[in-house]
């Protein structure tokens, strides 16, 4: 009997994906091979379902034979392992992202002796247009909490952008540029704290910024990341992971220093915290959380006070013992020298960097260092306030507010930017 490969994400099941596998069955045994969430995620969106669970669904479809993993979206190594007669497709894939890997399975059929079938694309449908509606429904706490486990697990990088609001949320979940996106949102306390106004002291209490989340939650389906400065007292600690829980925050970072809260980066001396301090406080908020998909984040400050690598790594190994599920390593420097020399030695946990001062580093630069996880930390609040501050000013220097419309958005635009 003729022998079929189906490459497929099948996130979310369609009749454009049962009319393939129908087809293909006519032609021969069937194998689909199943993108794993790893090569989804190298050329797209993360899928709404994991692996595990479009596996049980194409498993359960009429015609499918078989189902094997697909590592990367090029199709090259299960067809010269497998050798199919033929490779069937829609024929969408002649242009855009997958045409090189059209290309590609063109190459290896002609080399093993196969052939392509390509069936028209079904119109009106795809799991694309399936995934924006859902977006537009919402999501529940507990998809959003896992979904951020799921971005380290698949993606090389993953990349937070800083959020203060409900619009600076739009921003980061409508952005998107030659196909790439930002993955998760960073509740920053600075930047929580400069848009009420405050100094970032810790003087905005909790309670207070968890509002500023819902708000946030309110109009988005991205993961959220929050900083939680210190974390507070250990005894406290766990009432602030199970209230982050209850929300459908993902993660939440604490930094090991103690006494007044001040930014690292403003270079006052600062005190870290004991090592067995902190690894209390990592702990008790481990024990604390209900799910297994919340995550805590250790934030490691010896470079910005003064201490040793050897300090830092021997923090980091400590920290994860204790619980902690990632590892920031801070800087002040305007190069990543010292963030990097931690990085190619610590491989406990996945590593966590904010590239506030050394931003001529590139992401591919951050991944060939071993970093899993950037943080854009307050970029969205800093660029509005100089904007906003100069349309004041033309204002108060026009008496008019003419001059200020072409760096202003258009008001039918602003008007419908929320529906």
């Amino acid at each position: 009997m003729k022998t079929v490969y189906v490459g497929m994400s099948a996130d979310l099941i369609h009749n454009g994906h049962i009319n393939i596998i129908r087809e293909a069955s006519k032609l021969g045994k069937v194998t689909v091979g199943l993108l794993t969430d790893e090569a989804i995620a190298s050329y797209k969106r993360l899928p709404f379902l994991t692996y595990e669970q479009r596996k049980e669904i194409i498993e359960n479809i009429k015609g499918v034979e078989n189902v094997v993993k697909q590592h990367t979206l090029d199709y090259s190594d299960n067809l010269n392992t497998l050798r199919p007669d033929y490779v069937v497709h829609a024929d969408d894939w002649k242009e855009g992202v997958q045409s090189r890997t059209r290309d590609r399975v063109i190459d290896v059929l002609h080399k093993i002796g196969g052939k392509l079938v390509e069936l028209p694309y079904t119109k009106g449908i795809s799991s694309t247009v399936l995934h924006e509606k859902i977006k537009a429904i919402g999501t529940t706490p507990d998809i959003r909490l896992k979904t951020l486990k799921r971005l380290v697990q698949a993606k090389k990088i993953v990349r937070v952008m800083e959020v203060h609001n409900g619009i600076s949320r739009l921003i980061v979940e409508r952005t998107k540029v030659n196909n790439k996106e930002f993955d998760c949102m960073w509740s920053s306390s600075l930047t929580d704290s400069c848009s009420k106004g405050k100094p970032d002291i810790e003087a905005v209490d909790l309670t207070s910024r968890m509002g500023t989340v819902n708000e946030i939650f309110e109009v988005t389906t991205k993961p959220l990341i929050f900083d939680g400065d210190t974390g507070g007292r250990p005894e406290h600690f766990p009432f602030t992971v199970r209230s982050l829980e209850r929300l459908g925050v993902s993660a939440v970072m604490i930094e090991d220093k103690i006494g007044l809260k001040q930014n690292s980066l403003l270079g006052v001396k600062q005190q870290q915290d004991s090592l067995e301090g902190f690894c209390e406080k990592i702990s008790v908020g481990k024990k604390a959380q209900i799910t297994e998909d919340f995550m805590i984040i250790a934030r490691i400050e010896s470079f910005c006070v003064g201490n040793t690598l050897l300090d830092a790594l021997k923090r980091g190994k400590a920290y994860v013992g204790s619980g902690a599920d990632m590892i920031m390593i801070h800087s002040r420097k305007e190069t990543a020298d010292e963030v990097f020399s931690f990085c190619r030695k610590f491989n406990d946990a996945p590593i966590v960097v904010v590239p506030t001062t050394y931003n001529q580093t590139h992401e591919v630069d951050l991944i060939n260092n071993n970093v899993k996880l950037v943080i854009y930390a307050n970029h969205l609040l800093r660029s509005a306030y100089p904007a906003m501050k100069q349309t004041a000013e033309s204002i108060l220097l026009n008496g008019r507010s003419y001059e200020t419309e072409g760096r202003c958005l258009p008001i039918k635009q602003i008007l419908t930017l929320t529906q």
